[in-house]
């Protein structure tokens, strides 16, 4: 694991590129910058191209340049997760030593199906912070000989975490409950030191069968090993934290601070997206637009 010797901060800007830098974005990696400068900090860029279907060279060209000429300056090298899947399987092999995952061949329509028996109408059953249906535990108490016989037929499955089970562990680990230092505000206002939600997510996937990781361990392993002091980023992954400082305990890494902050969102109050083409870095650039004019359509 690395470590700054010299007590200094270090923070992360961690775009995945899968679509062009936009507003949000630019904000994102501007908040990052300006903490490490005011704090005396370092500032490292990572890549987080693990969806290798998605994400496209030309994209992490884009990121660099873009990055560049809004005046941001980072460490190098660069970590590219795409590159590190064999460290990601590690983790997710101590994991499965610890009988915290399990394997879960379920499809999407298997879901639903399992909800429609449950007798309670789709549009009621709960929903995780990112809108997804929560895991019905189809194949969460099936016995190991049979979930192994359906891994050597070649079906697809992903790893998912036994959340119940996982937080007692952690709890057990720790002493008590998990908590986290928020310096930013979550999604419902507060901050502070405030403790650990993670059934929120249900039995949240960390791994599939021909990708090793996911964002959850990918990030998580990522910030302990480059030592990442102060995690700053979009109140949207605020409860992302819940997961990963769960993580952190079980696995033993350090707990960094967090700051999640606003949105930049548009005239309707929706938050930019590169799904919805939302106007890039790269158009204003080609627009004429000036980098002191990117700060201020962000409010910095």
């Amino acid at each position: 694991m690395q470590d700054d010797r010299s007590g200094r901060e270090v923070l992360r800007f961690a775009p995945s590129p899968n679509g062009w830098l936009h507003l949000g974005h630019a904000y994102s990696a501007l908040f990052a910058f300006e903490a490490a400068k005011r704090l005396g900090g370092r500032l490292l860029l990572r890549i987080e191209d693990i969806d290798v279907g998605r994400c496209r060279e030309e994209y992490v060209d884009g990121i660099y340049e873009d990055l560049a000429w809004l005046g941001i300056e980072w460490e190098e090298p660069v970590r590219r997760q795409s590159r590190h899947f064999s460290e990601y399987e590690t983790v997710l092999k101590r994991l499965r030593e610890m009988e915290l995952v399990y394997p879960c061949f379920a499809t999407r329509k298997e879901i639903q199906d399992a909800i429609l028996a449950s007798g309670i109408p789709l549009q009621a059953w709960p929903t995780d912070p990112d809108g997804a249906p929560l895991y019905p535990g189809i194949y969460k108490d099936m016995p190991k000989e049979r979930l192994n016989e359906l891994m050597w037929e070649g079906r697809s499955y992903a790893w998912r975490l036994d959340t119940e089970k996982a937080k007692a562990e952690a709890e057990r680990i720790n002493g008590g409950p998990i908590t986290f230092r928020e310096e930013g505000e979550s999604t419902r206002g507060d901050a502070g030191t405030l403790e650990i939600e993670p059934e929120l997510f249900g039995d949240v996937i960390v791994a599939r069968k021909d990708v090793p990781t996911s964002y959850h361990i990918a990030v998580t392993a990522d910030d302990a090993l480059q030592g990442v002091t102060l995690v700053t980023r979009g109140q949207d992954l605020f409860p992302a934290t819940y997961v990963h400082r769960l993580l952190q305990v079980l696995l033993g890494y350090p707990e960094p601070r967090y700051h999640h902050h606003g949105l930049i969102r548009d005239e309707m109050g929706r938050r930019l997206s590169k799904s919805a083409k939302d106007m890039g870095i790269r158009e204003l650039r080609a627009q004429g637009h000036t980098p002191g004019d990117i700060r201020r359509m962000v409010g910095l």
